[in-house]
Order: structure tokens, then sequence, then C-alpha cells
């Protein structure tokens, strides 16, 4: 058995984990063990299918001290006009890159890849090497878990449905090894599943050889909205204060996603159906056209099973000959809906996130407040964590949260200053350009702090009362 001696142990180098470990050993003179299962840094990104991007620019990407792409707009594709989007290579590269340049460098971080985390024994946690090399790591801090919200990709697990014999169904990563088919079936209609639709798509496959399973509709962000730098700041300032006035003048739940839709806040595929469901997923105008020329779309809920002569969904059957289709499975739940639970706890911090669907950004903030502040309670004050949304109404659960962690945010001015230096916080940059003209004038960015304080208490006191109106009814 070897012992080793650190402040942290952090169990999970995905993307949270790196994103707290950058930040901490940025601010504090901390020791670090990381032990992962994975034989590189990136966690699911090791494992993704190979034509994934990112959802959300680069620039509010990785960790908060290394740039990830090089703050370019794109020139063609449907992303032509905003801002890069790296994919799944340039990601694992990016964090081989952090974790040979920045964290080994620095003699405080201790890696163990390819190796299972044990849990606590005797005051120590326990890990095992694929060596079969077993180690106790004496932790005078915290453990991290930086696994919990348990991101799951298709090529993790097999579907989740019963196979007839001779029915071809795979993960999205072996879509560009395999011949072309007849007819192409996409199961699931979150990230992966976009992403599938677009990439067969922008391949030259026909709209009319696609059959998409959808078992919910999904209201969109529009990638427009979610952009650094000061090209898009006026519109996203626009943006906004258009999501503050829906959803102070909404009379009701369905009114303010009329009112969110009409701002540019929220879009949907089919104008007609009225979406139940929310994951954080991002498009660009130009990919919604795309998604749109789908017909062949099923609403029949989720696949039960597939035999060989047909579907059967929640809602019925539908007839599919297997011999011409290939199944392509993005059912897996890349973000999970995890129950809540206190990030600070004694000898233990539990990752999540802060603010909806921005993983990276939250551990970040996280480690920054392990490092400046001294007890749990306001630790925890400060990091209230948000389960990712799955349902519409999580939309106004996790905006209504996010409003009142950005007001405690707020009312401490160095924690402020923190975050509108932070590159991973899109909020942060938006702060940052309203209050940089008036870095002379205190009055005059107190007065601003102030009308957004305003502004979030209002908007937050409203979504209570739509949510609590919504259960009434």
């Amino acid at each position: 058995m070897h012992t080793i001696e650190a402040e942290y142990l952090v169990v999970g180098a995905g993307a949270m984990g790196m994103a707290f470990i950058d930040t901490l050993i940025t601010e504090t003179d901390a020791r670090v063990v990381l032990v992962d299962r994975y034989h590189q840094p990136g966690g699911h990104w090791t494992t993704a299918y190979p034509f994934v991007r990112l959802h959300q620019p680069s620039a509010f990407y990785g960790v908060n001290s290394v740039k990830l792409g090089s703050d370019t707009v794109d020139q063609i594709g449907w992303n032509e006009g905003l801002y890069e989007l790296a994919t799944a290579g340039e990601v694992c590269a990016y964090y081989d890159h952090v974790m040979r340049r920045q964290f080994l460098p620095t003699g405080r971080v201790s890696y163990f890849p390819m190796s299972e985390y044990r849990g606590l024994h005797d005051g120590k946690g326990r890990f095992t090497t694929l060596a079969g090399a077993d180690y106790a790591v004496d932790v005078a801090r915290r453990v991290v878990d930086a696994t919990y919200m348990r991101v799951m990709v298709p090529s993790m697990r097999p579907p989740p449905y019963p196979l007839a014999a001779g029915v071809e169904c795979i993960a999205p990563n072996d879509l560009p090894r395999l011949a072309a088919r007849e007819r192409y079936v996409i199961v699931g209609a979150g990230k992966t599943g976009i992403d599938t639709c677009l990439w067969l798509l922008g391949q030259g496959i026909a709209p009319d050889r696609l059959t998409w399973i959808m078992p919910r509709d999904s209201w969109l962000l529009d990638r427009a909205t979610l952009q650094p730098g000061s090209l898009f700041a006026d519109r996203i300032k626009a943006v906004f204060a258009a999501q503050v006035r829906a959803i102070t003048d909404a009379e009701s739940v369905d009114d303010l996603f009329c009112r969110l839709e009409d701002a540019g806040a929220l879009l949907r595929i089919d104008p007609a159906i009225r979406p139940t469901m929310y994951r954080c997923a991002t498009v660009t105008g130009a990919e919604l056209e795309q998604l749109r020329r789908i017909a062949d779309v099923v609403r029949m809920g989720h696949v039960l099973r597939i035999d060989a002569d047909k579907m059967v969904l929640d809602g019925g059957a539908v007839a599919i000959d297997h011999r011409a289709a290939l199944y392509v499975d993005c059912t897996a739940d890349g973000a999970e809906k995890r129950p809540a639970t206190p990030i600070f706890d004694a000898g233990r911090i539990t990752l999540q996130s802060v603010r909806g669907c921005q993983q990276v950004f939250s551990a970040a903030l996280v480690a920054h407040v392990e490092a400046t502040y001294p007890d749990d309670t306001v630790k925890n004050q400060l990091c209230v964590p948000l389960p990712h949304p799955d349902t519409d109404l999580d939309w106004l659960r996790i905006t209504q949260a996010y409003y009142r962690n950005q007001l405690h945010w707020l009312d401490d001015p160095d924690l402020t200053a923190w975050l509108s230096a932070t590159r991973l916080d899109i909020f942060g940059h938006l702060m940052g350009s309203l209050l940089a003209s008036a870095s002379a004038k205190p009055r005059v960015r107190d007065r601003i702090v102030s009308m957004a304080k305003s502004a979030l208490s209002a908007s937050a006191t409203k979504l209570d009362q739509l949510m609590l109106d919504s259960v009434a009814v």
C-alpha cells in the first residue's frame, strides 16, 4: 500500500474536475491527487462521437486559466457568423495540454489515470491503478466528487430497449465508419439526436431518408444569444432585457413561453407543437432550418422495443423493415437530472451546477469559494446547486434559482469582481461590459449593479408565483 499526502483528493478528471483543480491551484498552494478511470483527462469527451461539437462557444468552456480555441468567428457552415465550437478531438487535446503543461509542472498535482476509486477507509481515500497498485491518500482538507453529475453518452452503454435478431442499432460513434443505408432512424431528441440529424444532413443524406423518433419536443436556445465579445454585446443585452420583461409581463406559464419565443430567448422545431422538454440544447437559425426539413418525425413516446418489421413505442407501433434501416441510438442521458445535495459538507465537496447547464463555470466558482470563504455555511449560501433541467417547467426553476444565486454573488463586491473577470462566466462577460466604462465612477457602477439586482429580484419573485400558479391549475 502506497500512502500519499494531499490537501485535496479529486475523483474524476472530466470537465468539472479539471475546472475545479485549475482554479484551486491558481488561487491556493494546495496539493491535489487526481484519480480517474479513463486513460486521459476529459471524461465523457474521450468516448464521445467524433462529429460532436460544443453547443456553446469555445470561449466559455474548459478551465479558467487556459483559453480553448482561437477566439475566431466561423466563416462557413451552419455556425457561420458565430464564435467557433470546439470538436471532440480539440477538447481532448486541450485537456491533455492543460494536464501536461499547466497542472503537472506545478509539482502540486499527482495524476492517476486508469485508476478506480474505492472510497474512504480508515479516514483515507483508497484507489487502485490499472497495474494493481493500491494507494491510500491522507486527505488534509476535502475529497472532491467530480463524478456526481454522471454524464452519460450512447457509447457508454447498449441501447435501453430490446432488439430483434438482425436489427442493426448503433451509437453515433459508429456512423462515420459505416456504408450508406437506405433509411436512418434516429432515436432520441436531445443534443445527441440533434447533432446526429445535422451530421447526416450535412453529409448530403436527403431528409426523406431520415426518421426521427422524438418522444418530446424541446425548447431550444438560440446560440447567437450566447456569444462572447463586444461584437454580440448589444444583442445579448437586448435579449436578456427582453427575457426579464417577458417574465415580468407574463400572466401564466404558457404566456411566458410565448413571450420568450417572441423575444428570441427560446426556439422550437415545430411551431405547431408546444414543447414539454428543456435540456439547454442550442441551435443556430441555419441549423433550425435544417432540422425542420425532416418530415418523418414520430411523436409516439419512447421506444419500448424494435422488432424485425416494426418499432413499438409508448403510443403504438410504426412499421419499418429492419433490412433497410439503420437505427442510431441517441437516448443516453447526457445531463441527468440528479437530486441536489449540499456542495460543501464536512470533509467533502460534491461538484454540481450553480448556474443552469454551465458545469465548468460552476466548478471553477466552487473552487474559488472554497479557496476564499471561511466556513461551509457561507460557502453553501453562495453555491446553491441547480439540478439539470428536463421539462419545460425546469426552465422556470433553474432561471429562478440562478437569479437567486446571482443576487447573492452581487451582494459581494469582491466576488462580483472575480466573476466579471472570469473567462468561463457568460453573465460575467455581460456585467463586465456594463461596468467597464464606469470603472472610474463608483457611483455609476453601484447604480448599474443596483439596477441588475432589482431586475433579478423582481424576476425571481415573479417566477416563484408562476410556478405556484402552474401547480394550482
